[in-house]
């Protein structure tokens, strides 16, 4: 049985990535292999695990990927590693909705049977934090608290207050702190935390963090946790992909993905899928390279900052119309948000200063000082989708600052995108050739026959 446990608080902003990041490599310091996952659609968070680990984070989200799939994600991950941790997302019990775990870090806790380590922000009270403590003890008796981080510590007598208060009432033992210093606080910007790459600095900052915790915090006390206070754990239902046609050799489509600072926001599972649908993955820059892939069948272009690479991404003329070429030749074409922006004639920045995309699509896009749309969302194809028949549903989630305008209504829409119930259904998944773009970040868990029949549709291209 893998072991494992997950870092959860009781609310967000309580410093659950660095700490997840400098336990882990508390841990690994301590000779183990260590395999990060994190809870919720980020996509942020996991480049944090990935740079201290060296192994692919993987997101685990109930209500996108399902039970069954987030079973199978965790187990597959486990394979060589010795401990798995993974960071909840909000607050422990915070998810879909008001109502219930769906999309919750408590849900996954609950399905892999993982014991729980409660970070607490500890820098305004004292006695009280025993409270806080205590009623997420009672919350659900379900799910197993086993231990508790107090962050932002002002000293170690503001500590010996804080475990007083939880000791006088709860059963999760108080596993240390992690004193208020500014090490620990991550820089942000409008779409959540700087990439980890980014941080030029960074491994020297998590050593010094992962120092830390040896020191206030009980080590020793977590692994055992992680080996010993898990609870039942089923095994999930495997889904597996068609089988290859005949001959692969000269079948196998080649997708060419980019990925690069401008386009970071890809799940992983969605690249496995493609790869077990019978994909095979060329990986490219649209900011550094002059030129696309050869004899690529298909073409992915994921999420990320457009916007912050906007004037580099213009200037590289050659690339933006080898892009437009593909797209206009009718070869199978997937963008999802900020993949969606670069095919546009224009993105505008919150300069005022426009620089001309891809051109594809006939709309302009411009960033806004104020979040557009955030949250979960669950899209019905219409007649017309290429990889959906009509009303079969594929879910993600929507997180962007940009607005598009003057998108023809010749251009098709093929799908319909539900929101909360208080939110008003719209089309979208915009179609011209064989290109199909849109905001959503699409998990196709959620729907393995959208990544099935997207490289089937690769597989039947010419090559360019």
């Amino acid at each position: 049985m893998p072991q494992g446990l997950l870092i959860a608080a009781e609310r967000s902003g309580a410093g659950k990535t660095m700490i997840t990041a400098a336990l882990a490599r508390a841990l690994i310091d301590r000779g183990l292999v260590v395999q990060c996952f994190k809870v919720g659609p980020d996509f942020i968070d996991p480049g944090y695990h990935a740079a201290v680990t060296g192994r692919v984070s993987r997101n685990l989200d109930g209500w996108m990927m399902g039970r069954d799939c987030c079973l199978q994600t965790f187990h597959r991950a486990m394979e060589g590693a010795d401990i798995g941790v993974v960071e909840g997302v909000m607050g422990l019990f915070d998810g879909l909705s008001g109502g219930g775990d769906e999309g919750s870090s408590v849900q996954i806790a609950k399905w892999l049977g993982l014991p729980v380590i409660l970070i607490i922000d500890g820098s305004s009270f004292s006695r009280s934090a025993g409270a806080v403590a205590l009623g997420f003890e009672q919350f659900d008796p379900g799910v197993h608290i086993a231990g508790i981080i107090f962050n932002k510590v002002g000293s170690p007598a503001h500590y010996e207050m804080l475990k007083a208060g939880v000791q006088e009432k709860c059963r999760a033992d108080v596993l240390g702190y992690i004193p208020r210093d500014v090490q620990w606080q991550t820089p942000e910007r409008h779409l959540g935390l700087v990439m980890a790459a980014e941080r030029t600095a960074l491994q020297e900052t998590l050593g010094q963090l992962a120092q830390q915790i040896a020191q206030t915090v009980n080590v020793d006390k977590i692994i055992q946790y992680a080996i010993s206070g898990q609870t039942h754990r089923s095994a999930p239902t495997v889904y597996s992909a068609h089988s290859l046609p005949p001959d692969p050799r000269t079948l196998i489509p080649k997708i060419g993905v980019a990925r690069d600072e401008a386009f970071c926001f890809c799940y992983q599972d969605n690249l496995d899928m493609l790869k077990q649908f019978g994909a095979e993955l060329v990986f490219f820059s649209p900011l550094q390279d002059t030129a696309m892939p050869e004899s690529i069948q298909g073409l992915y272009l994921p999420g990320g900052y457009p916007e912050l690479h906007a004037e580099t991404l213009s200037k590289n003329t050659t690339m933006r119309m080898a892009i437009a070429a593909f797209c206009a030749a009718g070869r199978p074409v997937y963008a999802e948000c900020g993949g969606f922006l670069y095919l546009l004639e224009s993105l505008t920045g919150l300069d005022g200063n426009s620089h001309a995309m891809a051109g594809f699509f006939p709309s302009q896009a411009r960033m806004l000082p104020r979040l557009q749309r955030l949250g979960y969302v669950e899209a019905a194809a219409l007649p017309g989708h290429p990889y959906l028949a009509e009303g079969e549903k594929i879910r993600g989630h929507e997180f962007h600052y940009s607005a598009i305008s003057g998108m023809p209504a010749r251009i098709q829409r093929t799908y319909r995108v539900m929101r909360r119930k208080d939110k008003a259904e719209f089309d979208e998944g915009f179609r011209l050739h064989n290109t199909l773009a849109g905001y959503m970040h699409l998990h196709f868990a959620s729907n393995p026959g959208f990544a099935e029949h997207f490289v089937g549709s690769c597989r039947q291209a010419p090559p360019s």
